[in-house]
């Protein structure tokens, strides 16, 4: 099943993909903002589960209990959300996946005004927003034939790396010209990710315990013109 918020038929026109590219980019912005927030507030990561699986490995090791039952439960919450995402995707009544974007949106909402106004502890803001991220990992896991992950930059470095040496070596114009439009959506999407984190530092510091409303916004407002487009077609 095709798990993009856009319609498309059997062959995926260059409309469609340049979409999913911008939706891609957009959502690993928001992932790149949202993970550095964590970063900074909590010293954990809450999408890149590669650095949060090593913190695992050696809190065992050392005997940290504070790290390993920290690792546990934001790895756990994200690969919930990830289920939940995937499970919305595959429900016949979902044509599309609009309401994960609403859901994603509502939980970062409703956590913004509750930490506002109440002392979340740091176990419970790392849960929360480690689900909505794995969630919002299902809204597009594909560019074109490109498969990506919006939520997290090793795979798509790998793969960056891999159609790049894919390029140099085939004299094919047709694997070139495939292998070439890979390498490009997947740059984008790391500078996507890259910029995201760039600028929560500065944001953090001016909207303080506001700062995930931006996200929650954002995905609320893309959710609304993407539905907007779908209804038109």
């Amino acid at each position: 099943m095709d798990n993009s918020v856009i319609k498309t038929n059997s062959s995926v026109s260059s409309d469609s993909i340049k979409m999913q590219e911008r939706l891609a980019i957009f959502l690993a912005l928001i992932a790149g903002y949202i993970d550095a927030t964590g970063l900074i507030q909590w010293k954990t990561y809450v999408s890149f589960m590669s650095g949060n699986t090593t913190s695992l490995g050696a809190g065992i090791s050392t005997g940290k209990s504070e790290i390993i039952i920290t690792s546990v439960t934001v790895i756990s919450c994200f690969l919930l959300g990830i289920y939940a995402g995937t499970c919305l995707s595959l429900w016949k009544r979902i044509k599309n996946q609009i309401l994960t974007f609403y859901i994603v949106s509502g939980i970062l909402i409703f956590y913004t005004i509750i930490a506002y106004f109440y002392d979340i502890n740091n176990l419970s803001s790392i849960s929360v927003i480690g689900f909505s991220m794995g969630m919002m990992n299902t809204i597009v896991t594909s560019v074109g034939n490109q498969k990506v992950n919006t939520d997290f930059v090793t795979g798509t470095l790998n793969s960056l790396a891999k159609n790049t040496a894919m390029l140099t070596m085939t004299d094919d114009k047709t694997e070139k010209e495939e292998y070439k439009s890979n390498a490009i959506h997947l740059l984008l999407l790391w500078i996507g990710f890259l910029s995201g984190a760039f600028i929560a530092p500065f944001l953090l510091d001016y909207f303080g315990k506001w700062t995930l409303m931006i996200p929650a916004l954002s995905l609320m407002i893309c959710g609304l013109l993407i539905s907007k487009i779908n209804f038109k077609n």
